[in-house]
């Protein structure tokens, strides 16, 4: 099986300026993310690629240092704030078919900004995923919610009421009234590890597909304002 590892790092970012290669324990962001899979222990007999999305000269000279690599540079036009992961996706998987004949089977997503990620949880990811990739299109790391949004509301653009996200759950009505036990478990999506089959790409137009394997992870750890890094950095 041919393993794409994929790892998105635009250079224009506003909450923490040059997030992706600012210092954490000792080295630039991305390196986190090239180091897992280099040491992962799929990365063996030619079969994995470790490749950078990334619009920025400096970054891609970062990345080829630690041992990525970087076929083409991210045009800007689909790395702005708005952009899409579906996006980036397409266009490296573009590149590789038409320049080198080189289309994976998987695509593993590592982000840059979970740089405490560990190499043994980036590997059951993929074996949990090999091993039922036939029942399901993708897989996505969560973190249990304490907080139903069952029991959440926005507030009208006069700010003059609440309005329930949700007014009914199966048969019940105004679950914002239930009490919590009759209400399902919350999963958040954590940014660490995202795996999906290359033809959904192209056949769905998808980077999840519609059957999501689950790998549920104890704690968050993603990295996207500067309080989530002083929170990281006092762990370490």
């Amino acid at each position: 099986m041919k393993i794409l590892v994929l790892i998105p790092a635009r250079s224009g970012s506003k909450g923490i300026i040059n997030k992706n290669i600012i210092e954490y324990n000792g080295k630039p962001m991305i390196y986190w993310s090239i180091k897992n899979a280099l040491d992962s222990r799929y990365n063996n007999n030619n079969n994995m690629r470790i490749i950078v999305s990334t619009d920025s000269q400096e970054y891609s000279d970062i990345a080829k240092k630690y041992n990525a690599e970087v076929p083409t540079l991210r045009p800007q036009n689909i790395s702005d704030d708005l952009s899409t992961d579906y996006e980036f996706t397409i266009h490296m998987l573009d590149y590789l078919k038409d320049n080198e004949n080189y289309i994976p089977d998987i695509l593993v997503q590592l982000r840059p900004t979970y740089p405490s990620r560990k190499t043994n949880i980036l590997d059951k990811a993929i074996s949990k995923f090999i091993t039922n990739i036939n029942n399901y299109d993708s897989l996505r790391s969560v973190i249990k919610m304490d907080k139903s949004p069952y029991k959440m509301y926005s507030i009208n653009k006069n700010n003059t009421y609440l309005e329930p996200l949700f007014n009914t759950y199966k048969s019940y009505n105004e679950p914002y009234n239930l009490p919590r036990q009759l209400l399902p478990d919350i999963y958040l999506h954590n940014g660490c590890i995202d795996i999906f089959k290359t033809k959904i790409i192209y056949e769905k137009k998808s980077i999840t597909g519609d059957n999501i394997l689950p790998f549920i992870m104890d704690e968050n750890d993603d990295i996207d304002t500067l309080n989530d890094m002083n929170k990281l950095i006092n762990k370490v």
